[in-house]
């Protein structure tokens, strides 16, 4: 069953908004395009889709996309989150 949709006006995170400059720096470099993104989110399985919220939906299309095509390694993001 569907639920309604949220349409009021909700303030974004800190990490909202990092996630959506992530997301526009890598566009502006080319490096991956908001196709890449609709795509990565339209993957997921729906139990994943539908536990995580808008922007770690994203932050989880970037990172596969990213991991994809050689950007990142996976040593490197595990790297990463060990340091926080």
């Amino acid at each position: 069953m569907c639920e309604p949709v949220d349409v009021e006006p909700h303030a974004l995170t800190d990490f909202d908004r990092e996630v959506d400059a992530l997301r526009q720096v890598l566009g502006m470099k080319n490096i991956m395009t908001v196709d890449e993104l609709r795509r990565g989110i339209e993957a997921m399985p729906e139990a994943d889709y539908l536990r995580l919220s808008y922007y770690r939906r994203w932050i989880r299309s970037i990172t596969y996309t990213l991991l994809r095509k050689g950007v990142i390694t996976e040593a490197e993001l595990a790297a990463t989150l060990e340091r926080r």
